[in-house]
């Protein structure tokens, strides 16, 4: 007997036993590396090695509700409690992205990838070409706002290259991030950063899984309901949805009453066809490359012009904090007349009035002018240089690649499926070439006001050494007297530069001669734009124009997708308590695809076809004469399609949990297995008792074949009442662990490792498989 226990927990070894300092609420495995992603119960993430060394922890500063990693194992989604999906980097926790998808918690993530090469005619790998890199240099950054140190804001540092290759999808395979939340709604995302497609599962209308097959009017909705678990399969073609809700009867007499026999609040199963992303992709690839790359230089212009109007704004309000003081010297001295005039007078030899003496002599200064001048002509110097390096730079660009948008949407066959709109697409491509105008613009205004404040500033210096009775100087610059009298009456008062930046100043109309405007609307004549009011519009008014054109433009695409996302099929699992409703994800549910062999084309004409595992547990009492059980179904993807054809694909086995123990978390493993992680139910507390892991081989259990022909009040797995396969704990592989533990089970298919809690803040990692010696500790 002791032979057969050793051989029995053999693989199972135990590697680390490790302290927490926390209890762990969500953990994930890395797809590609040795780490190991855990959320605790104060919301903050821990990466760790294998060998459990700490890469570093951050806190979003907002509850975490899921978790997932890109399948290339270089970026970590987080689902938080507001709706937000934030996306990290794998090498230091830096947020990378943050989309706002939903309103509520998000309770799923899953991120999936194409796996199969695209080949073009000729049999070479296809892959899409990114040409934007041979005519320009890498994309400006968000500029900082001075005075920042960095991790003061919530932009990127210059020196780090992590979310230019998030954005860099051009060498990516194709995926899709999906998130689910606890009110129904599902988004899917290419590449985790460019939104394309949102559907809320209470809008579907689907067969009447409670009515006879022969009634095709039947049909049914999920009200109040919320998502367990999203899984989207290999091929992109399907997504299978577990979800707490209740259904109801959508026929039109029925309107006004629901389904109200017992059993109807439950757990239950759909499967979407999101085969639009595979038939599309190479389409999708191509816009969501050019498109996430504009929204983000779009972030670059609207970060630039808030940073340019807080320099600016600063600066005037220097300039405007010395020299306001002269007009309340003017009223105190009982004269009729403004700064303006005073100076005018000044630069006209005139005798000096005393405010204006008293003003340059004892309140500004030789000083004080040179700190206005420091701070008005340093803040235009500034601004040139934002304009440069990261203004003008993302709006060349971003016309580039809405060149190549609209390139593409004259390819009407291929793009016009996937919603690119080629007049919307226009009009976005006209609004990125006048940016380019306002921005050429921007930079004369600003040239030439600086440069006037400069000539003013000299001219002033050299005023108050001669009010002094100062020898000059040689080193002063020399002025304009010109220039003078034009800042005097068109800068002194008015602001041309913070009108074109303010967002206030939006809808201010520029004037612009009628002869401008006649040799404008000639140009219109001869083509190539047709927006002849621009010079009319400030730069802050350009930018929402812009940006608001691409909304539109890109909410096409998302809007004719969500459309073409539609329920093929649900499937009733099993009622659940009314408590239940509202912590639906407290139900360990689990959702793998294995790729079945003995098939070879797939709808989707993949190389082979991807069979559906979804195992749940059964809460106690739901379902009469089934207890402490957990339900495994098959085939369930495909089960629509085989009705038509006139057979079932669906199978399910219920398995009976040993006695004296309750199932804690499950997770499908490689190779058809399911993990079940199990505590003792003769423990006195939570936190005291054995448990156990055990992992049980699927292909070997005697699945039934499950009808779908059915009455009203009618489970899916009530007939397998009878066929409970009863687990015990001398035939499966087993390790009994010292401990309570808690949920989550964290599993690696690709590493043969599971990481379990437990509830005394302790983590335990075991190899799951025999010929697994020991794991790499990849760097």
């Amino acid at each position: 007997m002791e032979t057969d226990e050793a051989q029995r927990v053999l693989p199972f070894q135990l590697q680390f036993d490790k302290p927490l300092a926390s209890q762990i609420k969500i953990a994930e495995w890395n797809p590609e590396k040795d780490l190991l992603a855990m959320v605790t119960e104060d919301s903050k993430i821990l990466l760790h090695r294998f060998n459990w060394q700490r890469l570093w922890t951050i806190s979003p500063g907002r509850s975490i509700t899921s978790l997932c990693w890109r399948p290339d194992g270089k970026a970590i989604a987080v689902g938080l409690e507001d709706g937000t999906v934030s996306l990290h980097d794998v090498e230091n926790g830096k947020l990378l992205r943050s989309l706002k998808s939903h309103s509520v918690a998000v309770v799923s993530l899953n991120w999936e990838e194409d796996g199969h090469t695209t080949r073009d005619e000729h049999g070479s790998i296809s892959t899409y070409e990114d040409r934007t890199s041979r005519f320009f240099p890498p994309p400006p950054r968000v500029p900082r706002m001075p005075g920042l140190v960095s991790g003061d804001t919530g932009f990127i540092d210059d020196s780090e290259d992590s979310f230019q290759e998030l954005s860099n999808s051009s060498q990516q395979r194709f995926n899709i991030l999906c998130s689910g939340d606890k009110d129904g709604v599902i988004c899917f995302s290419i590449f985790g950063i460019f939104p394309i497609g949102k559907i809320n599962i209470h809008n579907f209308c689907v067969p009447n899984p409670l009515t006879p097959l022969t009634d095709a009017k039947a049909e049914c909705r999920l009200l109040n309901a919320s998502v367990c678990k999203v899984a989207l399969s290999k091929d992109l073609c399907h997504l299978i949805v577990t979800c707490s809700g209740e259904l109801t009867d959508d026929r039109e007499e029925s309107e006004s009453r629901r389904v109200t026999q017992h059993g109807i609040h439950g757990l239950h199963c759909m499967v979407l066809d999101t085969s639009i992303f595979w038939k599309r992709k190479n389409e999708l690839h191509q816009v969501a490359q050019q498109a996430s790359n504009i929204e983000e230089l779009v972030e670059v212009i609207r970060a630039s012009l808030s940073v340019m109007h807080k320099q600016w704004s600063d600066a005037m309000h220097t300039f405007h904090e010395k020299f306001d003081s002269l007009s309340n010297l003017i009223v105190d001295h009982g004269l009729d007349s403004c700064p303006q005039e005073e100076f005018l007078s000044l630069l006209g030899g005139a005798r000096t009035s005393p405010p204006v003496h008293q003003f340059l002599v004892n309140s500004l200064g030789e000083v004080g002018v040179k700190r206005v001048s420091k701070a008005v002509c340093g803040a235009g110097k500034e601004l040139q240089l934002i304009v440069l390096n990261h203004l003008q730079p993302a709006a060349e660009i971003i016309a580039f690649r809405m060149g190549e948008l609209r390139g593409l949407s004259r390819w009407r066959a291929r793009y016009q499926g996937i919603g690119l709109d080629e007049t919307l697409i226009n009009n976005a491509t006209e609004k990125a070439g006048m940016i380019l105008l306002q921005v050429e613009r921007f930079i004369r205004v600003l040239s030439t006001v600086v440069q006037q404040f400069s000539n003013f500033f000299n001219w002033l210096l050299k005023c108050i050494k001669l009010l002094m009775s100062e020898p000059s100087d040689h080193h002063l610059l020399l002025y304009n007297s010109e220039l003078v009298v034009i800042f005097l009456k068109f800068l002194y008062d008015q602001d041309p530069v913070k009108q074109l930046l303010e967002a206030s100043e939006a809808n201010h109309h520029i004037d612009i001669g009628l002869e401008t405007m006649q040799r404008v609307k000639e140009l219109v004549q001869f083509g190539g734009f047709s927006d002849f009011g621009y010079l009319q519009r400030t730069l802050a008014k350009e930018s929402q124009q812009m940006e608001s054109s691409f909304k539109e433009a890109f909410l096409m695409p998302f809007t004719t997708i969500s459309r073409k996302i539609l329920c093929k099929d649900l499937l009733p699992l099993c009622p659940l308590p009314p408590l239940s409703s509202s912590s639906s994800t407290t139900i360990p549910v689990s959702v793998s695809y294995y790729e079945d062999a003995s098939q070879s084309v797939s709808s989707c004409q993949s190389e082979h076809l991807f069979l559906d595992y979804i195992s749940f547990q059964i809460p106690d009492e739901s379902l009469s004469g089934i207890a402490n059980c957990i339900g495994i179904v098959k085939g369930f993807m495909h089960d629509s399609s085989s009705v038509n054809k006139g057979y079932t694909s669906l199978e399910a086995v219920l398995l009976g949990v040993p006695a004296g123990y309750y199932c804690m978390d499950l997770s499908l493993y490689k190779e058809s297995q399911i993990v079940l992680l199990l505590n003792e139910t003769t423990a006195a507390s939570e936190s005291s008792g054995d448990a156990s892991m055990m992992i049980v081989q699927t292909d070997d259990l005697p699945f039934v074949s499950i009808s779908r022909s059915t009455g009203l009040n009618y489970w899916t797995l009530h007939q397998l009442k009878d066929s409970v396969v009863h687990l015990e704990m001398e035939n499966e592989k087993v390790r009994n662990i010292p401990h309570s533990i808690a949920a989550p089970l964290a599993v690696s298919s690709s590493r043969g490792v599971a990481c379990v809690f437990a509830a005394r803040k302790r983590a335990l990692v075991y190899i799951l498989d025999e010929d697994e010696d020991e794991v790499s500790d990849a760097e």
